[in-house]
């Protein structure tokens, strides 16, 4: 097990907002209430010992949501780390109804009603313990709500001091474009990874707006060539396709922002010590090349 500590110099920074800096590679909750002791049996002091092993690692970014382990990650992290050290920025988000996902279907319900962005809000910060969220993101857009309705929402937040910044998920260019008319969108969160490049419009928009954005799904390569190049690459420098693929965002712009998650300590150190990988140039454009990129 790794104790190299994550720093600036070898990952570098990003700053939110214009106030908050972080570490660009972070670490994603949604898994953290799965995780499991010894002896196969979920465990929350395995859990809290997980999300304590990355911040004492150096990664001062965690991203959760109320809808993860039914708000457990949201407790978990608190339990874990509150008081929170200075230099940690912790997002959650509200925009899917809280529940099971239902027989035949891939996610929760869309829900991005003002009054239940709101009270999902409050139920966040009761669980986090404090008093303000550092960055708050509208989940997803909720076909059956206005978009600037749902946004208006987190803006109303914001006045009140419940949430300093605001950022959005599973956006296209143009929907982050509209939101950009109603708030300061400090975040992008969507699912990208060297086999995934539908995002690189929103990924072009916030490089030239100064937003950072955040890839979900970071490490899943579902383009087999991709995958197999990125393999290849990993076993020269006897490391994993996973810390390759994580090595490949950081090197793919300046605002990406990585949160790979797990519920294993192991893997979670394994992730962490993907910083150190000796990614070149050429191995980047070869990753490209194989994406068609």
């Amino acid at each position: 097990m790794s104790d190299r500590l994550l720093s600036d110099d070898v990952v570098g920074t990003f700053t939110l907002g214009g106030d908050l800096t972080i570490r660009r590679l972070g670490f994603g909750a949604m898994r953290i209430s799965g995780a499991r002791d010894a002896d196969g049996v979920r465990d929350r002091e395995t859990a809290r010992q997980l999300v304590r092993r990355v911040v004492d690692r150096g990664v001062n970014f965690i991203d959760t949501a109320n809808i993860y382990g039914y708000g457990e990650s949201e407790e978990i992290i608190a339990e874990a780390l509150h008081p929170y050290p200075a230099d940690l920025v912790i997002t959650t988000k509200a925009g899917y109804l809280p529940g099971k996902i239902q027989r035949g279907h891939i996610t929760l319900p869309t829900q991005g009603d003002p009054d239940h962005i709101r009270a999902e809000c409050d139920k966040s910060l009761r669980r986090l313990r404090v008093d303000t969220i550092d960055l708050y993101q509208v989940h997803a857009p909720d076909p059956h709500v206005p978009f600037d309705e749902t946004i208006g929402a987190f803006v109303e937040l914001q006045q009140a001091g419940k949430v300093r910044h605001i950022g959005i998920s599973n956006v296209t260019a143009e929907q982050l474009a509209f939101a950009q008319q109603h708030c300061t969108v400090v975040t992008v969160q969507n699912r990208y990874n060297a086999g995934d490049r539908t995002s690189d419009a929103v990924i072009a928009a916030c490089e030239a707006q100064g937003i950072g954005f955040m890839p979900w799904a970071p490490v899943l390569l579902p383009n087999r060539r991709v995958s197999s190049v990125t393999q290849q690459i990993a076993d020269t420098h006897g490391a994993t396709l996973q810390q390759v693929a994580l090595q490949w965002l950081l090197h793919r712009s300046p605002n990406m922002l990585p949160i790979p998650g797990t519920s294993q300590l192991a893997h979670a150190d394994e992730n962490i010590d993907g910083a150190w990988v000796p990614l070149t140039i050429d191995e980047v454009s070869r990753i490209d090349e194989a994406a068609g990129a």
